[in-house]
């Protein structure tokens, strides 16, 4: 375990004092010294206090000796990218199976949002929301089906139930492709994502609404992301049809019931 070494190493990068991270931290001084000297072992809130803190994973805190990264590779974690460990080993999700051991669709609601953004990762919580299976899905994949609301993704329409497939390695997300991403301060929001992680250790999000301008978030502040599979919804899809559209179905239309005329009707 490098943990001790690592916080050691990840203060004195930013440039803090002990005593300016102990109370970063609400710990005391002679306790955080002691995590650091490896002469005392933190609990699992001090962990999560100092992954918080830094931005890096308990995973990457307690399993990467951080000393033997380059200077290149350090700023990558700082920024927020796990580079060095991937994802499928970072993120454990946390999930429910029915009575075959076959892994479930959970159902999020709108109303159990504000709840999953919270307790995502609490098998409690998850294993109080409504459950389903589809049949034409792979049974090597784990889904999970989300509410979304707003009207950010039109012509996907408020209220519609969206189902994506859990993402493990975040270096596999392909750009123009959309995604259901649990964040920290803003929930559960469904966007097409411009993969900028490797450059920046952030992800572009775009809506397919152009009212709503494109926006920038840090890798740090994402616990989650789906790839979109598909939706379901009780509305059908709008869209404008033109003037000019009418007149080419009209036109075919005309087109198609000469031809079977021609075809039916006996010549003379």
């Amino acid at each position: 375990m490098y943990f001790n070494s690592n916080i050691k190493l990840m203060r004195k990068r930013r440039g803090r004092t002990q005593d300016e991270v102990a109370f970063a931290l609400q710990m005391k001084r002679p306790t955080l010294s002691g995590y650091e000297n490896g002469v005392a072992q933190p609990g699992i809130q001090q962990m999560v206090a100092y992954s918080d803190y830094f931005g890096i994973s308990i995973d990457t805190l307690v399993k990467v000796d951080l000393s033997q990264l380059k200077e290149s590779e350090l700023r990558q974690l700082e920024n927020g990218f796990d580079v060095f460990v991937k994802g499928s080993k970072l993120r454990v999700l946390t999930t429910t199976v029915d009575s075959s051991n076959q892994d479930n669709i959970e159902l999020v609601t709108e109303k159990a949002k504000a709840g999953y953004t919270r307790g995502f990762a609490n098998p409690e919580f998850v294993g109080q929301l409504p459950v389903f299976q589809l049949p034409f899905l792979s049974r090597e994949k784990k889904y999970r089906t989300f509410q979304i609301s707003g009207d950010s993704m039109l012509p996907i329409p408020n209220g519609a139930w969206i189902t994506g497939e859990f993402v493990q390695d975040w270096e596999n997300i392909k750009d123009g492709e959309a995604y259901i991403v649990l964040t920290l301060d803003e929930g559960i929001v469904f966007k097409i994502i411009e993969n900028k992680i490797i450059k920046t250790g952030k992800v572009g999000l775009i809506s397919l609404n152009p009212t709503y301008k494109p926006y920038e978030l840090p890798v740090v502040e994402i616990r989650e992301i789906w790839r979109f599979i598909h939706y379901i919804s009780e509305e059908l899809p709008t869209g404008e049809v033109t003037s000019a559209d009418l007149a080419y179905t009209i036109n075919q239309l005309k087109q198609d019931l000469a031809l079977i005329k021609d075809r039916i009707l006996p010549t003379k």
